[in-house]
């Protein structure tokens, strides 16, 4: 069965967020690091497009938070507690939030990306030219850059595909040069 068949089975063919039933689509909720049906949820097209584009977000869509951040599934409260973070300079939000509970490893998943903290106390990767990278991006290596702890050395031209973020560490990302996940500081890097 696939996962959009398996989401659609688990939320009854709604969006596990507000409840439409209109242009319903698999959202893996980043960082993916799970996959599936466990790091996915049954979204329509308003709750996504809102989600990826915070200039898009509209307070009032999100009121239906107040019924969906009790859902049983980590993947529907991490979008929960995300987007109440985000709006929380409302009020109504800030009440749901405090009343939101997530266990540490769902907590830490929803953090991962930031959401929630102000600007300045953000983590933002930069490439060598100031370019922000977001993960799943793809870079080059601008030098030649030995691997510790190996004798490898990674040349400058390889391209590392679907990158992902040190989260608490703005010069650090992860990627696989030759078959090995290996951490490359930023400032060695272009993005593609």
């Amino acid at each position: 069965m696939s996962v959009l068949q398996e989401l659609k089975d688990r939320s009854n063919t709604t969006c596990e967020l507000c409840t439409s039933t209109i242009d319903l689509k698999v959202y893996e909720v980043p960082p993916v690091s799970v996959g599936g049906i466990d790091g996915s949820l049954l979204a329509c097209s308003t709750c996504i497009d809102q989600i990826e584009n915070p200039e898009n977000t509209d307070t009032n869509h999100w009121r239906c938070l107040n019924d969906s951040m009790w859902s049983e599934f980590d993947s529907v409260k991490v979008i929960a507690w995300r987007m109440l973070s985000r709006l929380k300079a409302e009020g109504w939000p800030k009440d749901l939030l405090d009343m939101l509970y997530l266990e540490d490893e769902a907590l830490t998943w929803a953090k991962a990306t930031g959401e929630g903290l102000a600007e300045a106390d953000k983590i933002i990767h930069r490439d060598v030219n100031g370019v922000i990278l977001e993960n799943g991006d793809s870079v080059v290596l601008v030098k030649d850059l030995k691997v510790k702890g190996s004798s490898m050395v990674a040349k400058q031209g390889t391209a590392v595909r679907r990158i992902s973020l040190d989260h608490e560490n703005a010069d650090y990302i992860e990627g696989k040069v030759d078959g090995q996940q290996i951490v490359i500081i930023t400032k060695y890097v272009k993005k593609l």
